[in-house]
């Protein structure tokens, strides 16, 4: 079934309750009435709500109605939190370059928000020394207690144990903190663009104006160039 309101030709009442396009209160007026407004302000007739008695009918640009309502569910679906699950996997034996990679990936899910969810896998003979997984469980909680927290102690799940990280910080605000530094980012590279361009303009202002101060030139004269004597005169 179809969500979207009745507008126009499609109500299907005698009378409906009118809203004016500014929220002002027309009162119960017959359809046609409501219709021939509607026209008359070059607006549409949308049933606000169908199951009052009359409807409520509003006059309003549909149109306009409809890409703004797309844009706040846009907006509100932008700023919803959704916790992910994470999972990480560690052996008991790890090698501590590899112990180091995997805890970057917990630092960078818990400062996102995200739950994690560490499991020690344990193989062969390995299952008869749980204290091993303990012990690195304990030791990754401890190196990242500023940014989580336990939320699920370590417990033994067949071949595996399990510890669940929770981060101190909500999802929400993971997510704002992201923006704002993407955004500071964007600005100091646009300013580093913009202040790039300041020296070679500088350059030529000065260049300019040296030319400008500069005395002008006398004009070179040879120095083996012949003087012209002047011509005798006829009654010498």
């Amino acid at each position: 079934m179809s969500t979207e309101p009745r507008i126009n030709d499609r109500i299907r009442v005698p009378e409906v309750r009118l809203v004016g396009p500014s929220g002002e209160q027309v009162g119960i007026v017959p359809l046609a009435k409501a219709l021939e407004l509607a026209q008359e302000y070059d607006l549409d007739l949308v049933e606000v709500a169908a199951t009052a008695r009359p409807p409520v009918c509003k006059l309003m640009d549909y149109g306009k109605f409809k890409y703004e309502s797309a844009m706040k569910a846009r907006e509100a679906r932008k700023n919803q939190a959704h916790t992910v699950i994470k999972e990480m996997k560690l052996r008991p034996k790890i090698d501590p370059h590899d112990y180091d990679t995997k805890k970057g990936h917990v630092v960078r899910f818990l400062k996102q928000g995200d739950k994690v969810k560490i499991t020690i896998m344990f193989r062969g003979r390995e299952q008869s020394r749980p204290e091993l997984g303990f012990r690195l469980l304990q030791r990754l909680a401890d190196d990242v207690q500023d940014l989580g927290f336990v939320e699920s102690s370590p417990k033994q799940d067949g071949r595996n144990m399990i510890m669940v990280l929770g981060p101190h910080k909500k999802k929400t605000e993971a997510m704002a903190e992201a923006r704002a530094l993407a955004d500071a980012r964007k600005a100091e590279r646009q300013g580093r663009t913009v202040g790039s361009d300041a020296p070679a303009e500088t350059e030529e202002q000065d260049a300019v104006t040296e030319a400008q101060d500069a005395p002008a030139e006398a004009p070179a004269v040879e120095a083996d160039a012949p003087v012209e004597q002047p011509a005798a005169s006829q009654g010498a």
